[in-house]
């Protein structure tokens, strides 16, 4: 008989909200296009621009925090030592992605 593990992310104790903020940030793109459209005033869009940058960075940071604490940690304290390179890795690849968006 073969057992299903199903793997748990740091993030899957708070997903539903993580997708309800994720659809919040959709309906702020949402308004910006309607704004642009409207032909509105391209400060207030920046402005509006602005904010759904500030949302998503926000909601990286969190991704990013669960990373750590989940599954890096849990590399480390496993003893694999394969693992925790190659999540360590993952980390600083993210870390650097993130860093240059900035």
């Amino acid at each position: 008989m073969t057992e299903i593990v199903e793997h748990v992310h740091g993030y899957t104790k708070d997903k539903e909200a993580l997708v309800k903020r994720l659809h919040r940030i959709e309906g702020q793109v949402r308004g910006i296009e309607k704004m642009v459209e409207d032909d509105r005033y391209c400060i207030d869009i920046l402005t509006q621009i602005s904010a759904v940058n500030t949302a998503l960075e926000s909601l990286a940071f969190k991704m990013l925090d669960e990373h750590v604490r989940h599954c890096v940690a849990g590399a480390l304290t496993s003893g694999d030592e394969t693992d925790a390179k190659v999540k360590t890795d993952e980390l600083m690849d993210a870390v650097q992605r993130f860093a240059r968006t900035r």
